[in-house]
C-alpha cells in the first residue's frame, strides 16, 4: 500500500471476500500501517544519520474492516478487467509508540544517551535516531474507527488467479488527539488517498 499518511510503503492488506449476490462480494479485511504526521521531515545529523526532528511518537495503525464489493463491470473469460465499488468500515487500534534519538548532553559525543525525542533537546547535540522498536514497550492503545472507499481494478488471465490495485480514499478517526510532534498541531483524524496493489487466489 501506498498513501498520503505514510512514508514510501504505507503498510500491508489482507482482504477475504465471498461472493453474496451475483453483483456483490461481502469482504473482511485487515491493515496494518504506519501513520505519519503531515510535517515530519527528515534531518541529516551531524554524524550523517538520518531522523525525523521534532517527532515524539510514531503512530501504528490496525484497521478492521468488513464491507461490500459491488462489481459494476465484469471480467470476461481470461482477458479484460473488472471493476468494483469498495465501501468498507470498522474500528481502528492505534499503537503509540515513543520515538527515541541518540543525542549528546555534553555536546561533544563523549557521553550520549538514547531516549524519547521532546523539543528542549538541541537539535545540533542530535547525533540520529534510536535502536529498531526501542521503547515499544511503552506504547499507549488509542480506539476510534475507520471508513474507506474505493474502486478496485481486477486482472488477470487465469480464473484462479486475482491480481490489480485499489484506489480511493480512507478515513481513520480517533476518540482524542494522538502527539507525534509535539511542536505542531495533532490530529484526531487522518483523512488520506491510497493506491494498493494485490495478488491473491480464487476458489
Amino acid at each position: 500500500n501506498k498513501n498520503t499518511s505514510g512514508g514510501l510503503i504505507g503498510g500491508f492488506i489482507f482482504k477475504r471476500s465471498r461472493k453474496v449476490k451475483e453483483n456483490a462480494l461481502e469482504t473482511f479485511g485487515l491493515e496494518i500501517m504506519n501513520v505519519k504526521h503531515p510535517q515530519e521531515a527528515r534531518r541529516n545529523s551531524v554524524t550523517g544519520n538520518f531522523y525525523i526532528y521534532g517527532k515524539n511518537n510514531y503512530l501504528y495503525t490496525f484497521r478492521f474492516q468488513y464491507g461490500r464489493d459491488f462489481i459494476l463491470f465484469k471480467k470476461e473469460p481470461q482477458k479484460g478487467a473488472e471493476i468494483k465499488a469498495v465501501f468498507a468500515a470498522g474500528p481502528s487500534m492505534g499503537i503509540v509508540a515513543p520515538y527515541y534519538v541518540e543525542w549528546a548532553p555534553d555536546g561533544n559525543g563523549y557521553f550520549t544517551v538514547r531516549e524519547q525525542y521532546y523539543p528542549e533537546i538541541p537539535a545540533e547535540y542530535i547525533l540520529g535516531p534510536g535502536r529498531l522498536f526501542e521503547g515499544l514497550g511503552d506504547s499507549q492503545i488509542k480506539f476510534g474507527g475507520n471508513f474507506k472507499a474505493a474502486l478496485n481494478f481486477e486482472f488477470g488471465t487465469y480464473k484462479s488467479q486475482v491480481t490489480g490495485f485499489e484506489a480511493g480514499f480512507l478515513l481513520d478517526a480517533y476518540t482524542s488527539e494522538i502527539e507525534m510532534v509535539p511542536t505542531a498541531k495533532n490530529y484526531s483524524a487522518y483523512p488520506t488517498l491510497f493506491i494498493t496493489f494485490f495478488y491473491g487466489s480464487r476458489k
